[in-house]
């Protein structure tokens, strides 16, 4: 469970969790191929049973909820493999940068 839920959800969050899961799936089915992409990385969802299988129903913040609360415009639906293995994406940073002092 996120931190962010510890004490529930709330109504408020329940129906823009709706709203988007709804949303992206019917961007799927309107793909002639039935493909499409919701969550970018290392793992990716892709068509439509991605979005309406076992482990479908989870709601992706992309740039993390504590930069953009519950905006519809910054959430994606998820399978649950994706948003659990991305996790929050404000927490994961680049790793540091590493100075060249001498190019050759």
């Amino acid at each position: 469970m996120s931190e962010g839920w510890q004490g529930g959800s709330t109504r408020r969050w329940r129906r823009t969790r709706a709203y988007v899961l709804t949303r992206d799936l019917e961007r799927c089915r309107a793909h002639a191929d039935g493909w499409c992409a919701q969550v970018e990385g290392e793992h990716l969802c892709t068509g439509v049973a991605a979005l309406t299988g076992p482990d479908a129903g989870h709601a992706h913040h992309t740039l993390g909820k504590a930069v953009t609360g519950d905006d519809p415009r910054h959430i994606v639906a998820a399978c649950a493999p994706c948003n659990l293995h991305i996790g929050d994406p404000a927490k994961s940073s680049d790793p540091p940068n590493k100075a060249v002092t001498r190019w050759i």
